[in-house]
């Protein structure tokens, strides 16, 4: 950085900091991950200073000669590990992505039938708060308040009800399987379209580790940064016949210029998407979070969904006389990263759950023991969130277990 410590010193320290508190903490968001130095380079190369606008071959600006290959390498790419019809990778986020499919084929005022936000949607599947809900008509299907599961047979009867145009599938804090193949059947019984956002397991569904939802799916969004372990930036797959489209819904109609440097590590996580490490990477995780459920149950913590076939954990810290925000700084003040969450229960605006995920720290080559390791601390600290001289001990714990495990050698 000596560029930028002549130019900005106070930003190059920052940098520094977190690149140190990066190394010095162990990371249990489950919507990051820790990407290759390969793209970390391509993010701050000289990719930055194209203006894209278009598609390739297609473009409003000269001079794209390079980037266009960069871009259809990355369609391609993704085309090839997902066996998908389609893929735009020019949307900046999940976010954004999920705004394009709903732009691609419905009209303001349709209806759309999604997961409601504390039993594990999205804040783009209609929340009050988000401008999603101010464009379409949102209604929400919930989990079985028992079992904490999809209830298909309420959702079919919901979406008879309903009569929606768009029903989305896929979620932020569900740690089981879905059924796409039923989901596919409720949507076609009420003729609408079937979107399937999975953001948070895109990297398990590249490794054939869980259920793809290609084959069954209308459209298909998901970010390039959580288990897909790549660089910031999200990704559309469709059938063919809504190539069109979601390219139209894309650009110009819901983003305008966007990073030829994210469709880089696009590309890349694409490539590397593909190879033993990464597979490897992604069952660790899978196995990861199964011995970390079942670690944390046998300490007396109530699971969400009564455990996990994904990255995540999701725990209800009640059982503790906790709430997920005295768990989460409890946490961080010892160095492990989490973050509060609703689950099905909570009605009010106050977060029963932590949502724990084993991405990141799969990538670092955490596994086996000191998974058990990881959920004795997370115990111990969170029994003794009052106590300063445990929790110091616990963050000098924590501290090794980081030495041991880098994220960049």
């Amino acid at each position: 950085m000596k560029y930028l410590k002549h130019d900005d010193p106070q930003i190059a320290v920052l940098i520094s900091q977190e690149a140190e508190r990066i190394e010095n903490t162990i990371d249990l968001v489950a919507s990051e991950t820790h990407m290759p130095q390969s793209i970390l380079e391509e993010m701050g190369s000289v990719l930055n200073h194209k203006t894209i606008e278009g598609y390739p071959g297609k473009r409003y600006h000269a001079g794209c000669e390079h980037v266009d290959i960069i871009e259809n390498l990355a369609i391609d790419r993704m085309k090839e590990l997902f066996g998908a019809e389609h893929a735009n990778v020019q949307p900046h986020t999940g976010s954004s992505a999920n705004f394009a499919v709903y732009f691609s084929v419905l009209d303001i005022g349709d209806k759309v039938l999604a997961m409601e936000l504390s039993h594990g949607g999205h804040l783009t599947h209609g929340h009050f708060a988000s401008m999603t809900s101010k464009a379409f008509n949102f209604e929400h299907y919930e989990v079985n308040l028992e079992t904490e599961l999809i209830d298909y047979e309420a959702l079919a009867k919901k979406a008879e009800e309903f009569k929606p145009k768009m029903i989305v599938a896929g979620a932020s804090s569900y740690p089981r399987v879905i059924d796409y193949e039923r989901f596919s059947q409720i949507a076609k019984s009420v003729d609408a379209y079937f979107f399937v956002d999975m953001a948070h397991i895109a990297g398990l569904v590249a490794a054939k580790l869980i259920p793809s939802p290609v084959d069954y799916a209308d459209f298909i969004s998901f970010t390039t940064f959580k288990t897909m372990m790549g660089g910031r930036g999200g990704v559309i797959l469709c059938k063919k016949e809504y190539a069109n489209a979601v390219d139209k819904a894309v650009f110009p109609g819901t983003q305008g210029t966007t990073a030829v440097s994210n469709i880089a590590g696009k590309a890349t996580i694409a490539k590397l998407a593909q190879e033993e490490n990464f597979i490897e990477v992604q069952a660790k995780t899978i196995a990861s979070a199964k011995l970390l459920a079942k670690a944390l149950a046998e300490k007396g913590y109530r699971l969400v969904g009564g455990g996990t076939d994904t990255h995540q954990v999701v725990v209800d810290v009640t059982s503790k006389d906790l709430s997920g925000s005295q768990a989460e700084k409890t946490l961080e003040s010892i160095g492990i990263i989490t973050n509060r969450n609703y689950i099905p229960k909570d009605t009010g605006r106050k977060a029963s759950g932590l949502r724990l995920g084993t991405g990141p720290i799969s990538v670092r080559g955490m596994e086996g023991d000191t998974i058990v390791k990881l959920a004795n601390i997370l115990d111990n600290a969170l029994i003794n969130y009052e106590n300063q001289e445990i929790l110091s001990e616990l963050k000098k714990n924590v501290l090794g277990i980081c030495k041991e495990f880098p994220v960049y050698k």
